[in-house]
């Protein structure tokens, strides 16, 4: 995964080879811990993909996207955009990311035109730490696993996350609340283009999302005894964000079984909420030699 948010951006400067066919490369850096491509930057691609085909005063509100393979480090993506349909005020769109005749991830999304309406929002978690209160989420997982805090910090470069909280130390008390809050932002400074910081806000989306249907369990999240893998990912884009800015991202989740971890997110800029996410995926717990 890019260590700055420089190699992000150039990750997401897709190259147009045909017609509504774009191509994005992959981040080969040496030393990487998982070696597959990571879901939110597929997902930041995708979403990258979809608006170069879009005119451009519409703004993507919701997409739902399907993990189908992992993808392999370091090789090309080809995103092929189908243009589904451009109504008065709606475009949608589908998108399908291969690896030479392997499909790896399908999603689709719709884009509006804003407009006044009715407004209302959720107020975000009261008595959070601020930021600056909180410890670097790299030095929490480092602390909680077998890999260094450094690892994980060389993994998660491009994104500055402070660890809020969450409701682990609960379970020892029999309690089943799977929550944690998070602190996120790009490490710097982003362009003023709101379509990338959708996209980065796609990225953030999944870092930790699928972590937290383990935390009232006694599991180490992708250690060696549990193979993981997001399986599908939905967001919606309530109101403009930007990603270089601190948003509180409050996730939930209300299920686990068969193998199957469920959970859910809202990101709150301020006091009002930015975007919503919800995914399922792969927490199948697996023998050790």
């Amino acid at each position: 995964m890019p260590e700055s948010v420089a190699e992000l951006i150039g990750l997401l400067d897709l190259d147009q080879v045909e017609q509504n066919v774009f191509v994005g490369r992959d981040d080969d850096s040496p030393g990487r811990f998982v070696q597959r491509v990571f879901g939110g930057q597929v997902l930041a691609q995708a979403l990258t993909a979809a608006y170069r085909t879009v005119d451009q005063g519409r703004v993507a509100h919701s997409l739902g996207a399907y993990f189908l393979r992992g993808g392999s480090p370091g090789v090309p993506i080809t995103y092929s955009v189908e243009v589904t349909r451009d109504g008065g005020s709606f475009s949608a769109r589908r998108v399908v990311a291969s690896q030479g005749d392997r499909e790896i991830f399908s999603m689709v999304s719709s884009f509006h035109d804003p407009e006044p309406g009715l407004t209302h929002s959720d107020l975000p978690p009261t008595q959070v730490p601020a930021p600056n209160e909180c410890p670097p989420l790299s030095e929490v997982l480092g602390a909680r696993s077998r890999r260094e805090a450094e690892a994980w910090r060389r993994e998660w470069g491009v994104l500055d996350v402070r660890f809020a909280g969450d409701t682990s130390s609960l379970s020892a008390v029999g309690r089943k609340d799977a929550d944690m809050l998070v602190w996120v932002r790009a490490a710097s400074d982003l362009p003023d283009d709101p379509r990338l910081h959708q996209a980065v806000l796609a990225y953030a989306s999944d870092l930790t999302l699928l972590g937290v249907s383990t935390v009232p369990h006694p599991v180490e999240f992708a250690g060696p005894g549990m193979q993981v893998a997001s399986i599908d990912h939905s967001m919606w884009f309530h109101r403009p964000a930007r990603a270089d800015q601190w948003l509180l991202y409050d996730q939930v989740s209300p299920s686990a079984s068969a193998g199957l971890g469920f959970s859910f997110g809202r990101m709150f800029a301020g006091s009002t909420l930015a975007a919503s996410c919800a995914q399922e995926g792969l927490i199948r717990l697996i023998d050790q030699p």
